[in-house]
Formats: structure tokens, C-alpha cells, sequence
């Protein structure tokens, strides 16, 4: 017999550093070696990254106040208790009834965004994708989008429809949640 028990986010964050990535979804922590994640930051990766939060930042600034936050950098996040799911995420857009919920001290966002995207690296595994994604719109967040900076291609997922694949000379929009969004 096998006794499962579920980790909580501050349990998580009472690991001593040691060269692991940890998730935590629904309660089971996920762990990967440093050398496999630190593709993440190749030249391909970082500029995917930077060029997707200037487009929402600019996006940003055209929306009426209060509008929320574009965060970026591997953004902790709380996206549910009980069981808990902590992930980083490459690039967020919080809506600001989320960031206002946040206080000064926590290092974490809690609540899920509008928005996650996720740029993919070689190291990244379908499964470990395909479940980050499930993860997410089964949270709350609205839109995900799976970058691949190789191929340049971004796959939309929303719940309960059919995920839609763009390439680079697809115009993307926010369909119904974002429609003054686009990205080129």
C-alpha cells in the first residue's frame, strides 16, 4: 500500500535551493534538474519572451484603467488551493481584480491570469506541456498560448474548444476575451 500526500505551496517554497525546477500541481510536486531547464534561456527563448511582453505591455497601455499587469520571467503563481498548483510561467497577464488582491509581501501571484504563455525550449516534453496547459484552463485562465520560436507557431487553447494553430504570417487576436489584442 502507497500513501499519497498532497504538498501544500509553502511547503514547496521550504525546499532548500539544490539545482531543482519544481512545480507543484494539485498537491504533487513536479521536479526537473537545472540542466535540462536551462535551455529555457537560450537567445531563441529570451527573445520570444521579451518580444511577446513588449506586444502586451503595448497592448496595455491602450486599455482603460485599471487594467492589470503583464509579468514575465518564469512568474510564480498560485493558481489553486487545496490541492495546491504553484508554476512559473514565461509570460502572464493578471487581470487587476488579481493584482489587487496581492499585498506587498507576497512574492507569489495568486489567482490565475487572463493569460499564460508559455514558450516552448527542447528540453520541453509534450506531456509536461499538454498538462500545463489542462492545468491552466481548468483554473481559470482563459487563454494559453504554446509558443514554439523555432517553428514559429503559437497554439491557442481555450476551454472547451478546439485548439487553433497560427504561424507567422497569421494575425493573432484575443478573440472574444481580447478583441482590441493583436500581435504580428
Amino acid at each position: 500500500m502507497s500513501i499519497v500526500t498532497t504538498m501544500t505551496t509553502e511547503q514547496l517554497l521550504s525546499i532548500p535551493e539544490d539545482g531543482m525546477e519544481r512545480d507543484l500541481i494539485r498537491g504533487e510536486l513536479r521536479e526537473r534538474t537545472r540542466e535540462k531547464t536551462m535551455t529555457k534561456r537560450n537567445r531563441f527563448h529570451t527573445r520570444t519572451v521579451s518580444r511577446i511582453a513588449y506586444l502586451l505591455e503595448t497592448w496595455l497601455e491602450g486599455q482603460p484603467s485599471p487594467c492589470g499587469e503583464v509579468h514575465t520571467g518564469e512568474v510564480g503563481t498560485i493558481l489553486r488551493r487545496e490541492p495546491d498548483t504553484t508554476v512559473g510561467i514565461d509570460v502572464a497577464f493578471f487581470s487587476a481584480e488579481v493584482i489587487a488582491r496581492q499585498s506587498d509581501q507576497t512574492t507569489l501571484v495568486e489567482g490565475a491570469p487572463r493569460l499564460a504563455v508559455e514558450v516552448l525550449s527542447p528540453s520541453d516534453k509534450l506531456e509536461e506541456t499538454r498538462e500545463k496547459v489542462i492545468e491552466y484552463l481548468a483554473a481559470g485562465v482563459e487563454l494559453v498560448w504554446i509558443v514554439d520560436p523555432y517553428f514559429q507557431t503559437v497554439q491557442i487553447h481555450r476551454r472547451g474548444l478546439a485548439p487553433e494553430t497560427f504561424n507567422r504570417d497569421h494575425r493573432i487576436d484575443g478573440g472574444v476575451y481580447y478583441r482590441d489584442l493583436s500581435l504580428q
